[in-house]
């Protein structure tokens, strides 16, 4: 970690701290989703009209007067305002990270900006999320939005602790072709992070139940629409609204997905394998890929259980961070002297 004064060091603390705050924030997010507590408190950013869950009698009347259509279940509610609070925790949180970086000139000024913006427009998610009833785009960029603040973090803590990378035995070439690579890879992940935020959003996850794709008959059942962002009005679109034939085309993608990402992960590990820098890198990306694949395949086979979901979750946001910092240093070496071409051996000149 680099730091100058105690100052510095009390920053970088906050970071980290806001990080590990906002893995949390993603699991409980899972976790208030697979408990189907979405919308466990009809109202935002109150529950039934109250700060906390209603919890005497007089208060629960109240609820019950003013959301007759929407009884209320204490452990889901809980659930979800629990989430609510720890979400604005690290709100407060990323507002103190921005006071501190404009505090001094020497820190870092856009992440923080950005990390800001993000965590208005993510509240604002949270509550279309419960205003338009589950609404499947809503909830999958919410999803996104919560993997986007953990990784804004991860960078600026990233920015904060490394100095440039000691990566001398890189050639230039290979630099810049790693970085293609690693920014294409990086986009795959992404994509296939969104294609689970809309299964899970579309109720699709448990519709295939053989492996490695699906029941026989996927082929037939295969509608494009079921990919249409904006859907027909409901009133809830708790449970899913489209047809069997249209989830598993969800279903089918995901997994199909899963496997173009596999191919690419596999690749930018071996890539990083070849260099010794990035050799720890290439083992997070194969002991991360494989965890996440075995969790998948758990999912299938015992019907998603919840905590081997909300791990499911996790461990793709864990790839994510890891094919980030793969392209921070990859970045970073590229735009530093310490990468340089390197030179021939004298026996390799006359081979």
């Amino acid at each position: 970690m680099i730091t100058t004064n105690n100052n510095d060091r009390y920053f970088f603390y906050l970071v980290s701290f806001s990080f590990v705050l906002s893995l949390a924030v993603v699991a409980l997010g899972a976790f208030t989703r697979l408990t189907e507590a979405g919308l466990g408190c009809p109202d935002w950013p109150g529950c039934y009209g109250f700060l906390t869950v209603p919890q005497t009698v007089a208060e629960q009347q109240t609820a019950a007067d003013y959301f007759p259509q929407t009884p209320l279940e204490p452990q889901k509610a809980w659930n979800e305002m629990l989430h609510r609070y720890i979400a604005g925790s690290l709100g407060v949180f990323i507002l103190a990270i921005n006071l501190m970086a404009w505090r001094q000139s020497s820190r870092p000024k856009l992440l923080p900006v950005l990390l800001l913006l993000m965590v208005i427009f993510q509240a604002v998610l949270g509550m279309w999320t419960v205003t338009l009833v589950l609404m499947p785009v809503v909830v999958m960029a919410h999803l996104l939005g919560g993997f986007t603040i953990v990784c804004l973090l991860w960078l600026l803590r990233l920015q904060l602790s490394s100095p440039l990378v000691n990566m001398v035995h890189i050639e230039l070439k290979t630099v810049s072709r790693l970085r293609i690579v690693a920014m294409f890879s990086v986009v795959v992940v992404v994509c296939q992070i969104a294609l689970g935020g809309w299964t899970a959003a579309n109720y699709a996850a448990l519709v295939c139940s053989q492996l490695p794709i699906c029941e026989a008959n996927w082929q037939q059942l295969f509608d494009s629409k079921a990919f249409l962002l904006i859907q027909p009005q409901h009133d809830s679109y708790q449970y899913g609204v489209l047809d069997y034939g249209q989830r598993v085309s969800i279903h089918v993608v995901h997994r199909l997905g899963a496997i173009v990402t596999t191919v690419v992960v596999l690749t930018m590990a071996w890539l990083c394998w070849l260099q010794p820098a990035l050799r720890s890198n290439s083992l997070v990306l194969v002991l991360l890929l494989t965890l996440q694949i075995a969790l998948g395949v758990t999912n299938v086979v015992a019907s998603l259980p919840i905590a081997v979901a909300v791990a499911h979750n996790i461990t793709g946001l864990g790839l994510l961070v890891a094919m980030v910092t793969v392209n921070y240093r990859v970045r970073r070496c590229s735009q530093s002297s310490l990468c340089i071409e390197q030179p021939l051996r004298e026996d390799q000149s006359h081979g």
